[in-house]
């Protein structure tokens, strides 16, 4: 009888344990239903965004974001981009603050340049970067050597080859508290504490060039309690 109870608890915790990872797995909310740009808004007067084989293509003359209507504090964030060829620059903006014709706050970077900071930490229209933090602002000993830690973290290989320059490129960001994490195709690029924001919509960016279409789509998120 003995053993029976064992076997019994160890089935019943099993259960307990995949029902409740299931739970967390089945409250993603889909922040693109992919056919249309329902739950979004573009607060700029210029830039346009359509859905296109289950894909938002966002196209403009001028930088501009389109933003989630709710906003998330504490989360998980999936979601995936591709950067047009030539110079191009993109992002996932979250925990930001929207006005008229103006986004700004945390971005998580998509960097299509050589220099390849995708997946770094910009603070969009205030601090600028954060992580890697742009060298030769400050004559603080700590400060210069976290600036020299973050330029060498994005040259460790892994990292510098996370990113896709010319595919779809997943990345996950997971901000619980001070704690803001971001992964680029499961490769982690930024895993700080910053507490500058705690809450905001997520937005989606097109850097301005024009006749350059970028590509988002799979934008889904989970709220942590």
């Amino acid at each position: 009888m003995q053993l029976k109870s064992y076997f019994c608890l160890a089935i019943a915790l099993c259960l307990f344990f995949e029902s409740q990872y299931g739970a967390a797995e089945d409250n993603w909310i889909e922040l693109f239903n992919g056919k249309d740009t329902s739950g979004w808004t573009n607060p700029y007067e210029w830039g346009q965004a359509e859905v296109v084989d289950g894909e938002i293509h966002l196209t403009a003359d001028k930088k501009f974001f389109l933003v989630t209507d709710r906003e998330f504090g504490d989360f998980v964030f999936e979601g995936e981009v591709k950067l047009p060829e030539g110079q191009a620059n993109s992002g996932f903006m979250f925990r930001c603050h929207v006005e008229p014709n103006k986004v700004y706050g945390y971005q998580a970077e998509v960097d299509g340049s050589d220099r390849n900071w995708s997946g770094g930490l910009y603070d969009e229209g205030r601090r600028q970067w954060v992580w890697p933090s742009l060298k030769g602002r400050t004559t603080d000993e700590k400060l210069l050597e976290y600036e020299q830690e973050s330029h060498d973290y994005f040259k460790r290989p892994e990292v510098a080859k996370a990113f896709d320059r010319d595919g779809w490129n997943r990345y996950r960001i997971t901000c619980k508290g001070d704690s803001i994490k971001i992964e680029v195709n499961d490769v982690v690029t930024t895993d700080i504490h910053d507490d500058v924001d705690s809450q905001g919509p997520i937005a989606i960016q097109h850097h301005g060039e024009k006749g350059q279409t970028y590509k988002f789509r799979n934008l889904r998120v989970r709220e942590l309690e």
